[in-house]
């Protein structure tokens, strides 16, 4: 089958086209959002290093950048932090730290050491939140040899391979390890739940609900959540999980959920309309939560990788304004 035609700034295999996803989402009720509150994660144009996105936000006058450690550490701690600064461009968050799952207990240890020097990063970078992506079940689950793969059942699972309990019980702490270091450095650490279908091999806090659980635990200037609408946009209990984090919320990331979802789910995520997901109704959850920060565009598609790094910055613009209100 050939693949749909990718319309300018368009995203493949969507449900929408550039135009027609415009026009149904100017008809959605504005939220008084407007540009001056938009960042541009890194991961929506994966192929550039530091200085060409930090060039690309100021070409097109987008005031925040949500950072990536490895494109940090390619340009080095220092100078990246220079960069954006004089860039005139706040850092919305750093991604990520967590994966802290492991069954050996030298992985946990240099897990822990990794997460520290994050946030470490963060605190130079001034960024608003260090994202934490959990990890998944102690050890990865099932390491081959299982049924599903012609083994017999039950071989090759580490100790507690299939314990979510225990999976999240190491979760929570090691982010309470953190948490002194996090107060030390004035670093908010914000807890991202993903989407079920992750829980197995990238986080088993699936839920808003579980990672605000998880937050109030701990205190409140060290230890909040992020919103990612990809991830919670489904979760019947959304409303009430948001207005319950209130000022928890340190983060607010935004893309759409398109369909048909590619093989590699990971990468299902599409420009602002070009899928299923109500951000009305969550943009005024979150602002009634009491959430005035930078809203972020997070994006993870192949297509969307592979399109002009430029037309992808005014394809975000134009949506981001239609979406929350106009600029």
């Amino acid at each position: 089958m050939r693949p749909p035609t990718q319309d300018a700034g368009g995203t493949p295999g969507t449900l929408q086209r550039t135009q027609g996803a415009t026009d149904v989402i100017r008809g959605q009720q504005p939220t008084g959002i407007g540009v001056e509150r938009l960042s541009l994660n890194q991961a929506t144009v994966k192929h550039l290093d530091l200085g060409q996105a930090v060039a690309l936000c100021v070409r097109h006058g987008i005031p925040a950048i949500g950072l990536w450690r490895d494109r940090v550490a390619e340009a080095g701690l220092p100078a990246a932090a220079a960069m954006v600064r004089a860039a005139g461009l706040h850092v919305s968050s750093l991604c990520r730290g967590g994966f802290f799952t492991h069954a050996d207990p030298d992985a946990r240890r240099a897990a822990l050491a990794d997460n520290r020097a994050a946030i470490v990063e963060a605190a130079e970078l001034g960024a608003d939140a260090l994202v934490l992506v959990c990890g998944g079940l102690v050890g990865g689950g099932l390491m081959g040899g299982g049924a599903a793969d012609g083994g017999v059942a039950g071989d090759g699972v580490l100790p507690g391979g299939r314990d979510l309990g225990l999976a999240r019980r190491m979760v929570a702490d090691a982010i309470g390890e953190l948490v002194p270091d996090a107060q030390r450095l004035g670093v908010r650490l914000g807890i991202e739940a993903l989407h079920p279908m992750f829980c197995a091999d990238r986080c088993v806090i699936s839920s808003l609900g579980e990672a605000v659980d998880l937050a109030l635990t701990f205190p409140a200037d060290a230890v909040g959540v992020v919103v990612d609408t990809y991830h919670v946009w489904w979760d019947a209990r959304l409303a009430s999980e948001i207005a319950r984090a209130g000022t928890r919320i340190v983060s607010y990331q935004v893309c759409d959920w398109v369909l048909p979802l590619p093989q590699d789910t990971l990468l299902g995520r599409g420009h602002l309309g070009d899928g299923v997901i109500d951000f009305g109704s969550i943009s005024a959850s979150v602002a009634a939560a009491g959430y005035q920060g930078y809203v972020e565009v997070e994006i993870f598609n192949s297509g969307v990788w592979e399109a002009p790094p430029d037309r992808t910055a005014a394809t975000v613009l134009e949506r981001f304004a239609a979406t929350f209100g106009g600029r």
